[in-house]
């Protein structure tokens, strides 16, 4: 019910702002007597594509903490020896890439052997590894799993995700009403309405499910780059045990939370159509790219 609620209250955000902002602008009113007006349906699109984007880019810290539960650690407070190293490992690491400001280090408690970053900027991020991560792997593998996720925040991937979303969700808006208009103009009249509001919805999803091919894709690239960013900050022998050590507990994954499955440095394998929508590329692709670049 906790992630049910989250969803309903991003949705909510979502759904008002897209409803200020049209009307501020006027151009909530796409369809004309003789027509569609392309441009205000373009703007349409815009704002309704990259105001979820950038709502969820904002508000990405807020539920990772509360869908995952993470315990963020203080580092002036009381942490246990296992906390201690962890923080001091994230700290050393964001220093060493040229971070102003420390990423906030939590734990999750879950078995999954798994590590994820997000946060709307490179000065306002978290770094959160789960319980499973701390307790089955070596020292020179979590700092490996931690040097990936500080390239991801270092690299601005949360930011250039966010937009690529937004354009793609403003495509599928776009064209979706478009497809849509045409399509209600083969059914009689007093019908026209009903059709087009289904039609927008069937379209919708449609092209929402080929855009994700896009994002996806985008997606597995990113984690090369961090990959590669993460051995340049821990060392490549170091992050190469880490991806190895991932691949030899990869059935530890929780699925519970597959909303956020991109941000893990760790994701299920996935083979034939399935991999077009994989976020992550192959473990044992990845530790070959690294491995040839010695």
């Amino acid at each position: 019910m906790k992630r049910i609620g989250l969803y309903l209250l991003v949705n909510l955000l979502v759904l008002t702002t897209i409803v200020i902002v049209t009307t501020a602008l006027g151009v909530n009113n796409y369809m004309t007597s003789s027509g569609l007006d392309y441009f205000s349906l373009l703007i349409f699109a815009a704002v309704v594509g990259f105001s979820g984007s950038f709502i969820s880019l904002l508000m990405s810290k807020w539920m990772a903490k509360r869908m995952m539960n993470v315990k963020v650690l203080n580092p002036d407070s009381q942490l246990n020896s296992q906390e201690q190293q962890l923080v001091t490992m994230v700290y050393h690491l964001a220093r060493q890439a040229g971070l102003q400001k420390m990423p906030e280090v939590g734990i999750y408690p879950s078995a999954e052997v798994n590590a994820f970053a997000t946060g709307p900027s490179r000065n306002n991020s978290l770094v959160a590894v789960s319980q499973g991560l701390l307790n089955t792997m070596e020292r020179d593998s979590i700092e490996g799993v931690l040097a990936h996720e500080i390239a991801h925040v270092t690299n601005g991937d949360m930011v250039t995700m966010t937009l690529l979303q937004g354009i793609i969700n403003t495509f599928v808006v776009f064209l979706s009403r478009i497809i849509a208009y045409f399509a209600s103009m083969f059914v009689k009249e007093e019908l026209r309405g009903i059709v087009h509001f289904i039609s927008v919805l069937v379209f919708q999803i449609l092209l929402s499910i080929l855009g994700s091919i896009a994002v996806m894709a985008y997606s597995r690239r990113r984690e090369f780059a961090a990959d590669s960013g993460g051995a340049s900050l821990a060392g490549k022998q170091k992050m190469i045990k880490a991806l190895k050590e991932l691949k030899n507990t990869s059935g530890l994954i929780d699925n519970e939370h597959e909303a956020l499955a991109t941000f893990k440095i760790s994701g299920e394998k996935r083979n034939g159509l399935r991999q077009l929508l994989a976020s992550h590329p192959d473990l044992d692709e990845r530790i070959a790219r690294l491995e040839s670049s010695l």
